[in-house]
This record gives structure tokens, sequence and C-alpha cells, in this order.
């Protein structure tokens, strides 16, 4: 399996490894759950480097940039990130990604999905094979990824002393040097939590360790992909593979705001846009369990009063702050709508459930 470069720092902390999309991983070091309420109370330190990161660079990379993703690249500001999608030619998902546009005028940084990372190089170098003025160069082995995120990032990223960090607004980013070690900083992270993500142009365990060691006092831990996934699911926050894939269109999963029809022409934009003029027959839900259970991926959702399959659980858990089953799933529009009673098969039983409005969890403003 690939391993991060950070591999040493989490064997030395007890990490619980394993297989993530190809990568010898960190599921959780003391506790999925502990590592949740780390993060939800003072901050939790993610190794996200098996996230693919690729430039795309030059004259031409905008125009390009505009026809592979789904959202306004031309709307961006230097040093901003947007959430995007990348589809093929029917509107089905290849990832779900962020584009950082850089301090350059033509530089860009996509951040993909560890499982899609080759899949969507592929797929920007032939795309772009024909495009004059545009770089494509996958640096997800050159640049780490690493995210502190949780209520007390704020007062540990301020020990560095630097008033711009400070300053950021969400999806705002900047470079500095931490441990003489160059670093894109952004006010992004998959937590639902305030938080950095640290683009590291260089060895990344000072970064790591000078996070570790400044956050001691604040009780910041290292927290693994387990807790990452119950933070991202009380968002309602897509997984690719689970809750979103190339069957699944932008409309369908209820992230039509990142796609731009003013923009002009994109790959899949006819499909997407006689799916939006008709309306999907589908569509995911977010839904919460009235009785005791934990909903999991794959689970049939019934309607409740015939009890007959309509649709399947993409994601489900127990929510730590909620004490309740959450799910988010697909199911005919009729059922879609907030309020809307359904249930859902856990091992042989229908359990009640209702459809709500997502996010499971919203975090207070500081």
């Amino acid at each position: 399996m690939k391993q991060t470069a950070l591999i040493a720092q989490h064997r030395a902390a007890g990490a619980k490894l394993v297989d993530f999309a190809g990568w010898d991983m960190p599921i959780q070091y003391g506790g999925v759950v502990d590592e949740y309420q780390t993060v939800r109370t003072t901050a939790g330190l993610f190794d996200v480097s098996h996230m693919g990161r690729i430039e795309v660079s030059g004259a031409g990379a905008l125009a390009f940039l505009q026809t592979i993703t789904t959202n306004d690249v031309a709307a961006l500001q230097p040093m901003h990130a947007q959430y995007s999608m990348v589809c093929n030619r029917q509107g089905g998902i290849k990832d779900d990604i962020f584009v950082y546009r850089l301090a350059g005028p033509n530089e860009y940084l996509l951040c993909v999905n560890a499982s899609n990372r080759d899949k969507i190089h592929s797929w920007l170098l032939e795309q772009g094979a024909h495009v004059p003025g545009c770089r494509i160069h996958d640096r997800s082995v050159e640049i780490a990824q690493i995210a502190l995120q949780g209520p007390a990032t704020r007062a540990v990223v301020a020990t560095f002393g630097s008033t711009a960090l400070d300053a950021l607004k969400l999806r705002e980013s900047t470079m500095v040097t931490i441990e003489s070690v160059p670093c894109l900083v952004a006010r992004t992270g998959y937590t639902g939590e305030f938080g950095y993500e640290f683009y590291v142009y260089g060895p990344p365990a000072p970064v790591w360790n000078a996070l570790l060691d400044r956050g001691q006092s604040a009780g910041v831990k290292p927290a693994g992909l387990g807790a990452r996934d119950l933070l991202r699911l009380e968002m309602g926050y897509l997984l690719y593979g689970n809750d979103i894939d190339e069957a699944t269109t932008p409309i369908e999963a209820g992230v039509e705001w990142a796609v731009s029809f003013t923009k002009g022409d994109f790959i899949g934009r006819d499909a997407l846009w006689a799916q939006k003029q008709a309306g999907p027959g589908r569509r995911l839900i977010a839904f919460e369990l009235l009785e005791k259970g934990v909903p999991r991926h794959g689970f049939k959702i019934l309607d409740p009063t015939t009890s007959k399959p309509v649709g399947d659980v993409s994601s489900g858990n127990l929510s730590p702050r909620l004490q309740k089953g959450i799910g988010l799933g697909y199911v005919p529009a009729a059922y879609a709508a907030p309020g809307t009673s359904i249930a859902v098969d856990i091992r042989g039983k229908a359990l009640l459930a209702t459809v709500v409005k997502p996010p499971f969890y919203t975090r207070k403003r500081t």
C-alpha cells in the first residue's frame, strides 16, 4: 500500500492503520468517538496527504478549467477556493473537488479524492491534450496535506505570529512559512468546524509536530479517518463512492449550487440542464431515525406504509452529538421533502425515520 510522508508519526502515536483507497491510513489513534469529540470541542489534526493535488497553469488554464469543472472558476479571486465537480458527458460525477486559485495570474491547484486521483489526472491530460498554453502536473507526492480542525484552531495557529492567517475568511488562503517549510494555508476543511488546511511544500513532519506541540495545552490530538467520516456526515457532506459516483449527477445529489449554467459550456452541461428542466427522478435526502438503530451504507429505505423498498442508504452512522441514527440516501423525488416519513430496514426491522434538511449539526459561530 501507499504511505504518506507522515507514516512514522502515525505509528509513533499508536495509530490503527487500514487500507483506504490503496493507502495505509490511520482510521483512529485512541478511539473514533474520542477523536470526534476532540474536533468538536478543541481541535484535531488530520493527515489527508492521500488526497490528490493537481496543478493546472498557463495562459489556457482558466478556459480549460471552465470546460472541465461545473462551477465558475472565473469568479475566483486570487488566493480563494471553491467547491466544484468534474462530470462526464452524461452529467455523472467523476469527482467532487476543491479548486484553489493561487497568487499567479494563471495558477490553480485542484484537490481531488484519493480514490480518483489517477482517474482525474488521466481525464485532465486527455481533455487538455490539445489545449494551448495549459500545463497539468500531478504534485501529490511533492505537496503534503494536513488539516487542523476545531474551535481551538485559531488560538493554535495564532502562536505562529502570522496576522495573515488570523485574517483569513472562509475559503481564503495565504502562503506562510512554518518551521522553515513553505505552506499554502487555506480556511477550508470537511468537518464543519473552524479550521485550516495546510498544503506543505516540503517535509511535512516539522509542520505536523509543530501543530501538535503548540496545541498540546489546548488539547489538540491527532485524529483519524473514522472521526473525519462522522464529522462530515453530521454536516451532510458527500463521500465519493458512497453518496456520489459517475451514475449520480449534481442535481440528484443536491449540489446544484456548485453548477454554473451561466458561465458557458462545460462537459456534462447539456445533460445536467435537461435534468434540471425536467426535474430529477430521484434525490439525495438526509434523515434521522425515530427509533433506536444505526443505518449503514447499502441498507434499504422503505415506504413506511407498505414497507416496500424505495431507495438505499448511501451513508449512515450514530451521531454522537444527537445520540440518534442519521444518514443520507437516494429516494424517488416524491419522498424527498423535509418532514416526509420513511423507514429504514435495519437487519430485518423497519425503523421509522423522517427526512430532514441538512446539516444535522451547526457549530456555534465565534
